[in-house]
């Protein structure tokens, strides 16, 4: 499928899959902070934020391996090691955005399948719904420990085949090139959020079929076909 040939609105998706960070929870600059944090730690130059933006998304170990691609494989390991260190110290202090709560019971109510397609790694994933309360309201989640990181489509195609949804009625939302290019590689149309860690000029390239502001604006566009 060509995501550029016909652009579906609103309520025309049966099923729509979530990013998390930047996305539903307010946490790109405390990611941020905790990868400029590991490198200070370890002694190695500090990545710049716009650098540290751009990696979230993927698996942990790959979003390191980019902003440190001269170290080793025991230099890497320490390196994801503090970073984890860093975020999970301030992970519960971590917010949803705003208009989540409110709005995905109704997406649920009015008869959306939904789910989550991370960077995170199931541990990690599972401590936030379980912090959040907002498990419950999707049909399936997926990792980045579970299956090939973005933008690579097989996190997506999992969900796809689990949920028995069409490509063609699916729909991939996240803040990222990283998530707009997974929902082309999977064959699903893609909605950008500019809210998170990408610069919206950026995953304008990737034509998206929609962007928005803030959660609620989406929300709207998804219950009442209208931006």
């Amino acid at each position: 499928m060509n995501p550029q040939a016909q652009c579906p609105t609103g309520r025309h998706y049966d099923l729509l899959v979530f990013d998390w960070d930047g996305t539903l929870m307010d946490s790109t600059s405390t990611i941020v902070h905790a990868i400029q944090a590991a490198f200070r730690d370890l002694g190695k130059p500090v990545p710049p934020a716009r650098d540290c933006r751009f990696v979230i998304g993927y698996a942990l170990k790959e979003a390191i391996h980019y902003l440190a691609p001269h170290s080793d494989d025991a230099e890497l390991v320490r390196l994801v090691e503090a970073y984890r260190h860093h975020f999970v110290t301030g992970e519960r202090k971590l917010e949803l955005f705003d208009g989540v709560l409110e709005y995905l019971p109704r997406l649920r109510d009015a008869g959306y399948m939904m789910a989550v397609a991370t960077g995170k790694a199931r541990g990690g994933l599972n401590r936030m719904l379980d912090l959040t309360g907002i498990g419950p309201l999707f049909d399936v989640t997926r990792c980045a420990d579970e299956a090939f990181s973005k933008p690579h489509p097989a996190m997506l195609e999992y969900i796809i085949d689990f949920t028995g949804a069409e490509p063609s009625r699916t729909l991939m939302i996240g803040d990222t090139t990283h998530d707009l290019q997974l929902a082309i590689n999977a064959g699903t149309w893609g909605a950008a959020l500019s809210y998170g860690a990408h610069p919206l000029e950026d995953m304008l390239h990737l034509k998206p079929v929609a962007h928005f502001d803030d959660f609620p604006s989406l929300a709207r566009w998804l219950l009442e076909g209208e931006k």
